[in-house]
């Protein structure tokens, strides 16, 4: 029910965990740091897999599945790699009783496992490029763990491809990166900057690290997707060569990218309320539900009514006939509001006299009578209107919350007292990358693919001519 959630603006974090615990999306586990998902979370991520997997295969991509343990030489093979993730390694050390005679790492990410085996796979351009993508679970020791956004283990998904020519790794590398905002975009109704992370911010192991950033309710940034270009890094460190054209032997080229269970995290902190989840139908798992309204001499009209309506949309709709009598309808109507259900449509004796149904939209809260004979052709219109609504009203607060100045005390004082996006010079020192973080807490979120011009911004710290305009944020 909803009086279980904490509202928002009283206390965002303790919203946050009600509404994942409330919806039934997620629990805390045994084991620390870790998360049970529940049902209806799955299917949240079942139906994001479903749709991403169909755009990974749409632009080439086979799914393969790579060991979860990981010899400890592997990690060690590419330097920044293990520097970058040996904080939060899992080692396994005994297996069968025995001390075993290497240490296995748990995945963090399966560049290395992954590395090994196509230097076994690729010979020739022939066998290029190699364009795989695994769904899988990882583990990284987090100390400070938070449902869906940070936990030990998550599931997602890793891309790993590689390439005859650097120009075709890094043409994936933004292919992938425009695939994750066009799903982010157009299905999950999250607007979000696409752009190039700094140095200090990029994979490790990767030359270039890309990413699409979502500014949450609470005017934090999350980071949504990655795509790197790893160059030749990690052949390099696998002795993964390929004989060209010309008979030569070379080093291939290759990519990684990946989302994660975070989206569903990212749903839920850019569209619900306090009365619980809001979901974009094109994500949702159930669109509609039918929830007849009767006393007991109505109850078998209203039924058979509300049946007949259920078997006409079932075959073309995601919709569930809700006909429980142990719950009133009033307690119904809370409980698939804290699910996030796009559309709730309610049948009473009234409703069956005036040959209608009254449509409630979870987005607004709005109540429509609509016609019994034109209701498939209603409901269809009002779940693209969810959708477009859920999208617009993101981007405009994207927008609203989004600055720029040139003033350092300026810039301090909007991350301190409105949060949101702030776009900045900077004129690409680590120096004054570490300075605002540490004075701030905010970092370098993105450098727009979309280029501002920077020939009159100076960096907003040192006042030297900006290479970049920069978007800064405190961030998940």
């Amino acid at each position: 029910m909803a009086d279980k959630i904490t509202p928002r603006e009283t206390n965002y974090s303790q919203w946050y965990v009600d509404i994942v615990t409330n919806a039934k999306l997620a629990d805390y586990s045994p084991v620390k740091g870790c998360m049970v998902i529940r049902p209806n979370g799955y299917a949240l991520w079942e139906k994001m897999q479903s749709i991403l997997d169909r755009m990974f295969k749409e632009t080439g991509h086979r799914n393969a599945y790579f060991p979860l343990l990981i010899p400890e030489s592997f990690i060690k093979k590419e330097a920044e790699h293990v520097e970058g993730f040996s904080p939060e390694l899992a080692v396994v050390t005994h297996g069968g009783g025995d001390e075993l005679d290497e240490p296995l790492i748990i995945r963090p990410t399966s560049e290395t496992i992954i590395w090994s085996m196509y230097k076994k796979w690729i010979q020739s351009y022939r066998d290029l490029p190699l364009l795989i993508n695994q769904w899988a679970n990882v583990v990284r020791w987090e100390k400070r763990t938070r449902l869906f956004l940070r936990t030990t283990e998550f599931l997602w998904q890793e891309g790993h491809t590689a390439h005859a020519t650097e120009q075709e790794a890094k043409e994936e590398t933004l292919k992938m990166l425009f695939v994750y905002q066009k799903f982010v975009e157009e299905y999950m109704g999250i607007s979000v900057i696409v752009g190039e992370k700094s140095e200090s911010e990029k994979f490790a192991g990767a030359v270039k690290t890309y990413t699409i950033e979502a500014l949450m309710q609470d005017k934090k940034a999350l980071q949504a997707g990655t795509s790197h270009f790893l160059g030749q890094n990690f052949a390099k460190a696998f002795d993964v060569s390929f004989q060209n054209r010309k008979g030569d032997l070379e080093y291939v080229w290759a990519t990684s990218w990946g989302v994660s269970t975070r989206l569903i995290g990212a749903l839920i902190m850019s569209h619900s309320d306090d009365k619980g989840l809001v979901l974009p139908p094109k994500i949702a798992p159930v669109e509609i539900v039918i929830v007849p309204i009767y006393k007991n001499n109505t109850k078998s009209t209203v039924i058979i009514y509300a049946e007949n309506l259920y078997n006409s949309l079932k075959d073309k709709f995601s919709v569930i006939f809700d006909d429980d009598d142990q719950n009133k309808p009033g307690w119904k109507f809370s409980e698939w509001e804290m699910q996030g259900v796009p559309v709730r449509i309610e049948i009473g004796p009234r409703d069956i006299k005036k040959e209608q149904i009254v449509v409630a939209r979870r987005d607004t809260g709005e109540k429509i009578n609509v016609k019994r004979n034109s209701a498939e052709e209603k409901i269809r219109t009002l779940l693209e209107d969810i959708q477009n609504n859920l999208f617009r009203k993101s981007a405009r607060f994207r927008q609203e919350n989004t600055y720029q100045t040139a003033d350092y005390n300026e810039f301090k004082e909007v991350i301190s007292q409105k949060g949101g996006f702030i776009q900045a010079g900077w004129c690409g020192s680590a120096e004054c990358e570490k300075k605002i973080k540490e004075d701030t807490k905010a970092t370098i979120r993105a450098l727009p693919l979309a280029k501002e011009e920077t020939d009159r911004r100076k960096c907003i710290i040192c006042g030297r001519e900006a290479k970049y305009t920069a978007i800064f944020a405190k961030s998940y």
